[in-house]
């Protein structure tokens, strides 16, 4: 090959791309929930592959319809183990009764975690009801960005008779185009402590705030209080009246669009 061929070669290699798909990481190492089966000891609760009424994959496909690429990060999100994910999502964190020896949130994944969203990450936060969730610790993330969630119940359903009580109601409908209506059974609400934080949504009484988003640097989060777009409820079991599978990909697009290139 020719001294100018070589050249133009290293140059294109130089230049181009590794990748244009940007990536959606999911945190497996604060939730790292196990059970029981006939195989032996499995993992499950929120998780890309799992098609179970438990697992992420129809949110997960989502994100792929919309050209971004899924990952998981099982270790303590570093700013070294974050800086290839765009979005990085920490769902239930888990609880004693769920892990032997929990990976709590520690002041030093605070720090790191605040960092990669002052530079430009786009953090999801996804609580639940307080008797399922980890919430001292991962209120101390939390309130890094002027967010907390409470030890309460709104939106309480007691039966499928009751799918009502479940509903939501919009405060700002900016991130939620399409207007789905919204179903979120027994959550934690949020309290919002910085005036860069904004609610999203309300409970169906309108008493609680249950999902808002926080300005930080030049990132942003979204929080909410229930891990809420899991395959049961992104429609599987839902009257059709409610549209979650629609709230998951305006969501979605919406996430994408904040992330900084």
């Amino acid at each position: 090959m020719n001294k100018f061929l070589v050249c133009t070669a290293l140059i294109l290699f130089k230049v181009a791309p590794v990748s244009l798909a940007q990536t959606v990481m999911l945190d497996t190492y604060f939730n790292h929930e196990t059970h029981k089966t006939k195989d032996g000891i499995e993992r499950f609760h929120y998780l890309w592959d799992d098609e179970k009424s438990s697992g992420f994959s129809i949110w997960g496909a989502i994100f792929k319809a919309n050209g971004l690429k899924l990952d998981t990060l099982g270790k303590a999100p570093t700013l070294a183990n974050l800086r290839n994910g765009s979005i990085y999502i920490i769902v239930d964190p888990d609880t004693k009764k769920e892990a032997t020896t929990p990976n709590y949130i520690e002041s030093k994944d605070v720090e790191q975690i605040a960092l990669w969203v002052k530079a430009g990450g786009v953090l999801v936060l996804m609580a639940n009801d307080s008797a399922n969730v980890e919430l001292p610790h991962f209120n101390n993330l939390a309130a890094k960005f002027g967010l907390h969630f409470n030890n309460d119940l709104p939106n309480h359903v007691i039966d499928d008779k009751h799918f009502k009580d479940g509903e939501a109601m919009y405060v700002d409908n900016d991130i939620f185009k399409s207007t789905p209506k919204l179903f979120l059974k027994d959550v934690c609400s949020i309290s919002l402590n910085s005036p860069d934080a904004k609610a999203v949504f309300k409970s169906a009484d309108g008493s609680a705030v249950i999902a808002a988003t926080a300005k930080y640097g030049k990132g942003i989060v979204f929080a909410v209080g229930d891990p809420w777009l899991y395959n049961e409820y992104v429609n599987g079991r839902l009257p059709a009246i409610y549209q979650n599978d629609i709230a998951a990909n305006d969501l979605t697009v919406w996430l994408k669009k904040k992330v900084k290139r």
